[in-house]
């Protein structure tokens, strides 16, 4: 059934039916709620992407006077 003669079928029913459709919906979200699909990372994906220079640990001439 297409998504199009779903919406016709619940749109010919009473208005009465159509809350219980709609009730009906809420309880199979609840019943089978969506999760997503996460991919497993691999270890090391960025190993040799990112490069730090040689003085990174050493401290920045702008904060001499607060050190």
């Amino acid at each position: 059934m297409t998504t199009t003669s779903l919406q016709i079928e619940i749109n010919s029913l009473p208005l009465n039916l159509g809350q219980e459709v709609a009730d009906f919906v809420e309880f199979l979200k609840t019943k089978h709620p969506n999760k997503p699909n996460l991919k497993s990372r691999e270890f090391g994906y960025a190993k040799g992407k990112i490069k730090l220079s040689d003085d990174f640990d050493e401290p920045l001439e702008m904060f001499a006077d607060y050190i």
